[in-house]
């Protein structure tokens, strides 16, 4: 037995969490500890301890975090590559750093340290302490920053963002954004210049370029509007703006990010009165509505949705709870950040940078008594864990995800290391999904080379499979209606797997994924292609957009 491997022994780790870490480790890789904390066989306060036993290093104060300053020639070091690896320099004592670190064993630390002959000593802090020492860093940075601009350059420059020529093209940009029904805004430099690009329908569209002269003043002017600091031009800020357009209240979800040629701006806009939740606006197939519909007649259960960002995972949470909402029924959300309000819906807003984060969170709602609850993202083993047991215990769970497909979800949320018992007792179904653009109905047209393509990716049995007698294979074309795109509006392509028994007898090793989609193609479960194909033979969309998003 590893020293490493007795002292966790003592700390209460035992036998079999230490196997099954270490087979975790072979097949992954990661630190035995790491693994450990993540499977919640070890708690990840006692680290500090268990480095300093192992390593024969004293543990940091701690409250020596409170009146830290950095040290004189610290920038001598490279901070971002030390930061990155959980070590920060905290001291300089007779020519010897002394450095706080919550990872003292990782490798290119030490390897760096050996190569370099750095003279040093050790001290050893939780992740907190770390975390706290990070940020009193980033603040003395800050102010740093801030000391750079005088108070005559922010005059003239909140000068330049107030002048008529700003104000009038910012506004300009922002109407025809949401004229054309745009999700996002991105300003980006470009050299001298700045692109203007709106994400519609999901697909980015460059629209126009900003003069150099009136780059920086746009940038300004946007970051006044969204409560940042001006004067902050090295590191990322976020920031919001609250518009009324034409009777209507619409939220901008401002991001500010330092790139090479000045500052990438992004606006996301949040119509609070534009969406209507409702299953038939979805556009899912009828066969696949039928099942969901079934799940949510359900009581108790973990149903999950899976798909990459910007796929409409939690408009289709919404759509579901909108759906059972009523006021017999208790539902709390917990979300990261909450988007849209929902009448009648208890929603929480996470806050990571206080601790409160899903997990915390999800242990205090259970005690609120709800019938219904939603977790904006499972993330890790205990958030994961707490959900499956709630849905033991009487609730119904709503969840995403991050994985390419249905089956995958399953495997994903075993990685993170929830018993399979508690997985097959707990979980429902799985919903997979992605957004395709709507083929727009005013200029659609019958695809050039419709049998050729039915031909090639053999179209006309599946056709049959899926009872369409008239396959339909369309094309964009472009009209003033949609902006010349040749689409209008979007729709889920879904892949459906109900967690039954047939699921659950399937063995969880290496040949999972390939049984479990052999299983579903058995039940008649499209996966998210044919899915798509389906739409595809229906004239709703086009087989280009079917292969772009679920390809």
């Amino acid at each position: 037995m590893s020293a490493l491997a007795a002292l966790l022994s003592d700390f209460g780790v035992g036998a079999a969490d230490l196997d099954k870490a270490r087979a975790y480790q072979q097949k992954y890789g990661g630190r035995m500890e790491q693994i450990l904390v993540n499977m919640g066989s070890l708690s990840a306060d006692a680290l500090p301890e268990i480095y300093g036993r192992l390593l024969q290093a004293p543990v940091l104060p701690a409250r020596f975090a409170a009146g830290w300053e950095p040290p004189a020639g610290f920038e001598e070091l490279p901070i971002d590559f030390l930061l990155e690896r959980g070590w920060l320099p905290v001291e300089r004592q007779d020519g010897r750093w002394v450095f706080a670190a919550c990872a003292p064993l990782d490798l290119e630390v030490n390897e760096w340290l050996g190569a370099k002959s750095v003279p040093y000593e050790l001290r050893l802090v939780s992740e907190e302490q770390f975390d706290a020492l990070k940020a009193r860093l980033g603040r003395r940075q800050e102010a740093t920053a801030e000391a750079s601009l005088s108070s005559v350059e922010e005059g003239r420059l909140r000068e330049l963002a107030s002048e008529a020529p700003t104000v009038n093209l910012l506004n300009t940009l922002i109407g025809r954004a949401l004229k054309q029904g745009a999700s996002d805004m991105h300003i980006e430099p470009q050299g001298a210049r700045a692109r203007v690009r709106f994400r519609i329908d999901g697909v980015l569209h460059e629209v126009d370029s900003i003069a150099p002269a009136m780059v920086l003043p746009v940038i300004t002017r946007l970051k006044i509007l969204a409560g940042m600091d001006i004067g902050e031009r090295r590191r990322p800020q976020d920031g919001k703006i609250d518009l009324r357009v034409a009777g209507e209240d619409i939220d901008i979800r401002v991001s500010a990010l330092p790139v090479t040629d000045g500052e990438s701006a992004v606006m996301r806009f949040l119509r609070k009165g534009a969406l209507v939740y409702d299953m038939k606006l979805l556009g899912m197939s009828a066969d696949v509505e039928a099942r969901v519909l079934e799940d949510l007649e359900v009581t108790a259960g973990v149903i999950l949705l899976t798909g990459p960002t910007g796929s409409g995972k939690t408009t289709t949470l919404y759509t579901f709870l909108s759906r059972l909402n009523s006021p017999e029924v208790k539902i709390i959300t917990l979300e990261d950040p909450v988007e849209y309000q929902l009448a009648g819906v208890n929603q929480v807003q996470v806050q990571p940078g206080i601790g409160f984060d899903f997990a915390t969170g999800l242990r205090s709602i259970v005690r609120q008594d709800p019938d219904i609850i939603m977790v904006g993202e499972i993330r890790d083993r205990e958030t994961a864990a707490i959900g499956m047991q709630s849905a033991l215990t009487g609730h119904l769970v709503f969840s995403t995800v991050h994985t390419n497909d249905a089956p995958s979800a399953y495997t994903r949320l075993l990685d993170l290391g929830v018993e399979e018992y508690l997985l097959n007792a707990a979980l429902r179904s799985i919903v997979a999904q992605r957004l395709a653009r709507r083929l727009c109905p005013q200029c659609a047209v019958p695809h050039p080379e419709a049998d050729a393509l039915m031909d090639r990716l053999e179209l006309r049995r599946f056709a049959e499979h899926v009872g369409i007698a008239d396959p339909r294979l369309m094309d964009a074309h472009g009209c003033d209606a949609c902006g010349h795109t040749g689409y209008r509006g979007r729709m889920a392509v879904v892949e459906y797997l109900r967690c039954d028994e047939g699921i659950k007898a399937l063995d969880v090793g290496p040949h999972f994924l390939a049984e479990a989609r052999r299983y579903c193609d058995s039940q008649g479960w499209r996966s998210l292609r044919e899915d798509g194909y389906l739409k595809a033979l229906q004239g709703l969309t086009t087989l280009e957009e079917v292969l772009r998003v679920a390809g």
